[in-house]
């Protein structure tokens, strides 16, 4: 399977919401239920102020994660999947939902929490390392940014894993602690920035 080599454009994923309101089985898959659970108890805190979920699709974790925040921000390249979200997250009022594309368009923090769920491997290497720093840029001292990554074969430009080591390597300067674990078909991390 070839790689692609340039970073996914946000109307890939139109075409694939448009064809498919749900094309991952957000609702309906026990992967996407567990990978839900073990991502949420992944993190440090049980309560966050200012939360920011980077690809948040049609809203489905969303609305996990906001039981857990003041505030919540989430964006998506995906004009289709944001009409989605906003709809069945209409009743939530402290969530802000916004179209985005990482790296250029990330939000000003500061967040104390930000989670990217299966995005960065649709992004070349640059482009993670951007968000990288974008991220930095966004996230409150202590802050925690949570990962999580399938790890199967797939034609984006880069796998899972690769992904994750390009985003962990190019934060290693400003995070005090970090924590991988590998659970049946993906990987989730946790990063904790100094102040």
């Amino acid at each position: 399977m070839s790689r692609r080599t340039e970073t996914i454009k946000p109307d890939y994923f139109d075409r694939l919401y448009t064809s498919e309101p749900d094309p991952w089985g957000f609702r309906s898959s026990d992967y996407e239920r567990r990978k839900y659970a073990a991502t949420l108890a992944i993190l440090e805190r049980a309560h966050y102020a200012d939360a920011l979920e980077i690809g948040c699709s049609i809203g489905v974790f969303t609305r996990r994660l906001a039981a857990r925040c003041s505030r919540l921000v989430a964006i998506d390249a995906s004009q289709v999947a944001l009409d989605t979200a906003r709809s069945d997250c209409a009743d939530l009022e402290h969530v802000d939902i916004r179209l985005g594309l990482v790296p250029a368009d990330v939000p000003e923090g500061p967040f104390d929490l930000i989670v990217m769920s299966e995005v960065l491997y649709y992004l070349v290497a640059d482009d993670v390392r951007r968000t990288a720093a974008a991220c930095r840029r966004a996230l409150a001292p202590g802050g925690e940014i949570v990962l999580c990554h399938w790890l199967g074969e797939t034609d984006y430009p880069l796998t899972g894993e690769a992904a994750a080591e390009t985003f962990v390597t190019a934060a290693s300067s400003w995070v005090i602690s970090h924590h991988t674990s590998r659970e049946p078909g993906y990987r989730l991390d946790r990063l904790v920035a100094g102040s």
